[in-house]
């Protein structure tokens, strides 16, 4: 039986008159933080205190008295790290794994844009996250998927426009709108693009941006839209040309994209209070042996930033951007979300707290639960395959298709010509992106130069951002084999050779995500790059990675998508 109205009143009663009490020091705390140093994020300086928490938040700083009391003497105390902006199904494994790895490293807060998944499942993708994500001890709050399809030319398994949406700005947990990609449809006032804008502010909700390069009247045109950030800036002009048209920056230290030493300039008292840290996204390896938030933190650190300085663009700043006034901060009326170090120059993270809670010590993770998901939803996220048995004619067009040139240590590619077959000896694959949401047979082909391997194939269903199935190979049976063992698999990588699979990585839930602990996805990750490099796949590419971007038709100059080669620049096929 639910509870009343006047009992949730009562309720509340009660735990603000505990919260009262015990910040007068009437009654003990539930926890004292004795003979504490702490960041001050108002004041920019180290503070020394007894920290307070009662009902999980901070009650007051001073000399208290608790019914658990922790002596940090010789220790500093932070706010907990926020994320400003992550797609957690970037980390393969799901919302309860991802938790289990970030919050020894000091994150108490993310910000997802779950567009993954939505382009696998549509607005069933988002509602799994809401529901993967309740109650785990790292907040999960939320920007709704703007671009489901990134552009047209994408076939993926939805299509959302802003009605398709528009209620889940209701949910408590959901902050705004992610990243708007289509920022030529914003300035050239495409209606779909728009009319999310509209939506958006409608419901009085940030909207992040994503504009690489945009400069001139068409920024100006896009900020006047209602973008208010930018996680894309590469350099410094780039950077302070938005900031100084007000958009706050995002400065972005992630797996695929690293920007933080381009922009550590921003990091001072001139620009700082406009920025925030983020990783977009995060790959199992670099979440095991770099970290996440405090990654960032540390580096920034070693590149001459001032401790204190780079603690508030961790936590403080971006909980103001996104309006989460209860967080980011060691203060009476705030979250009791504490990362406790030994100093900024080691920066162990000996201890996190999350509402009052110890959650790790010595980077141990308490044991929690993984939230329920409805049964319907589960279901669906592991049926998300509709594709016939391929064979190698499917891949046999003997037509001149364009070959994409791949650029070394880049997902950027050039216009390297034409082909009509195969040529190991010249690095000339065969590449295909297979439709698999709506089984249209749908299938693009062309060729691919620069990936090295020499022989089998490699596929997988991580395939930005329609996460159709794209496959590399030496020869067209080998490719069929590689898409259909993914399928087999309900999704994933697959690494292929002599008929049979060399290695594979599993990822069921909606062909993005693995249901197995990080530590074993990153080990099955790593055995299939080995067996990838032993196929000949070049040094100083990552297998898959490098390859789920070339069907991303937004980056130049040569994609490969459902129907054949793109090039970005001409908007035209090859």
């Amino acid at each position: 039986m639910s509870e009343s109205y006047a009992g949730k009143i009562n309720r509340k009663l009660l735990k603000k008159r505990r919260i009262i009490n015990a910040a007068a020091g009437r009654e003990p705390a539930d926890l004292v933080l004795k003979n504490a140093t702490y960041v001050n994020v108002f004041s920019n300086e180290l503070c020394h205190a007894d920290i307070a928490v009662a009902e999980g938040l901070i009650v007051g700083m001073g000399q208290y008295s608790g019914v658990v009391e922790e002596d940090m003497t010789g220790k500093i105390i932070l706010p907990g790290f926020l994320d400003a902006h992550i797609h957690l199904e970037s980390s393969l494994v799901s919302p309860k794994e991802f938790v289990k790895a970030v919050l020894p490293h000091g994150t108490t807060t993310v910000i997802t844009d779950p567009h993954e998944i939505a382009n696998v499942m549509g607005t069933d993708g988002i509602e799994y996250m809401l529901q993967a994500t309740e109650g785990l001890p790292v907040d999960v709050r939320f920007m709704l998927p703007s671009c489901v399809p990134a552009t047209p030319l994408d076939e993926s398994g939805a299509v959302l426009d802003y009605r398709a949406i528009d209620s889940f700005y209701a949910h408590p947990r959901v902050q705004g709108l992610a990243e708007m990609m289509n920022f030529v449809g914003i300035i050239n006032n495409d209606d779909q693009a728009v009319e999310k804008i509209v939506a958006a502010q409608a419901n009085h909700k940030k909207i992040d941006g994503h504009a690489p390069d945009l400069a001139g009247n068409d920024l100006n045109a896009y900020i006047a839209a209602g973008v208010y950030s930018d996680h894309e800036c590469h350099d410094l002009k780039d950077a302070i040309a938005k900031l100084e048209r007000g958009q706050f920056i995002m400065i972005r230290e992630g797996t695929a994209a690293r920007n933080l030493e381009a922009l550590a300039p921003l990091l001072c008292d001139k620009y700082s209070e406009r920025c925030m840290f983020c990783t977009d996204d995060k790959h199992p390896n670099d979440l095991l042996e770099k970290g996440h938030i405090d990654y960032i933190v540390k580096r920034a650190i070693a590149l001459g930033v001032d401790p204190i300085t780079a603690i508030k663009v961790a936590c403080h700043n971006a909980a103001r951007y996104f309006l989460l006034n209860n967080r980011g901060a060691i203060a009476p009326g705030y979250l009791g979300d504490f990362v406790v170090i030994d100093n900024f120059q080691n920066f162990h993270i000996e201890q996190v707290y999350k509402r009052g809670e110890r959650m790790v010590e010595n980077g141990v993770v308490k044991a929690f639960s993984a939230p329920s998901i409805e049964q319907y939803l589960v279901d669906r996220a592991h049926s998300t395959f509709h594709v016939s048995p391929l064979t190698a004619q499917d891949f046999a067009e003997r037509r001149p298709r364009g070959i994409i040139g791949m650029v070394n240590g880049e997902i950027t590619t050039v216009d390297a010509g034409y082909s009509d077959h195969i040529d190991v000896e010249y690095d000339v694959l065969k590449i295909a992106v297979v439709e698999r949401h709506k089984n249209t047979h749908h299938i693009g082909i062309g060729f691919l130069q620069g990936y090295g391997l020499k022989s089998g194939a490699v596929a997988t269903s991580i395939s930005h951002d329609s996460h159709n199935i794209i496959v590399v190979g030496t020869n067209e049976a080998d490719m069929a084999a590689a898409a259909n063992r993914v399928v087999e698999l309900n999704g994933g990588i697959v690494v292929w050779d002599g008929g049979q699979p060399q290695a594979e990585v599993p990822l069921a839930i909606a062909g993005i995500m693995s249901e197995e602990s990080l530590v074993a996805v990153n080990e099955h990750l790593e055995t299939a790059k080995e067996r990838a490099f032993e196929l000949g796949v070049s040094p100083g590419i990552d297998p898959f990675m490098t390859l789920s971007f070339m069907a991303l038709p937004v980056i130049p100059s040569l994609r490969i998508t459902t129907r054949g080669v793109f090039d970005v620049n001409s908007q035209s096929y090859v």
